[in-house]
């Protein structure tokens, strides 16, 4: 009786169903499902950081099945993760992230240079505004390929 149950948002989108009851502190709730890394958790409710470890949870209104969003920060204790962090999916180049905003340009200006082609080959099936689009285009990614890859 008095129980309240609290769901524990990570960042990467899992769930954890806390069990507290309303006069427990944000130090009793962070000591129970985050053991010897309370320092280096951040729980957010409401866009308020709970950061005064001696407030309790009644304090800032968390009720029945509420979220509370945890963020683990790097501290300078290294202690056992408590979820494991995504690693990332291949090889990657020192200083460049593979994903799919990296990989964004390189395919915008191969499908540009197929445009050209088609432009410079099959003249007669463009017209005046498609060639300025073109242009267009290709300025506007030009500007992007160099502020991606120009350092």
């Amino acid at each position: 009786p008095g129980l309240i149950k609290i769901r524990l948002k990570f960042l990467n989108d899992t769930e954890e169903v806390a069990v507290a009851r309303p006069e427990d502190t944000v130090g009793v709730l962070k000591s129970k499902y985050f053991p010897g890394q309370e320092s280096q958790m951040k729980l957010i409710y409401r866009g308020q950081l709970l950061q005064d470890q001696a407030r309790t949870l009644r304090s800032p209104r968390i009720t029945d099945n509420c979220v509370i969003h945890c963020h683990r920060s790097r501290g300078a204790t290294a202690a056992a993760p408590a979820l494991p962090e995504p690693g990332p999916a291949g090889p990657t180049a020192p200083g460049l992230p593979l994903g799919g905003g990296t990989l964004m340009v390189p395919t915008v200006m191969v499908v540009l240079a197929l445009g050209w082609y088609f432009r410079i080959n099959y003249r007669q099936l463009f017209t005046a505004p498609a060639t300025v689009s073109l242009i267009g285009v290709t300025v506007l990614v030009t500007f992007l390929a160099f502020g991606v890859y120009g350092q």
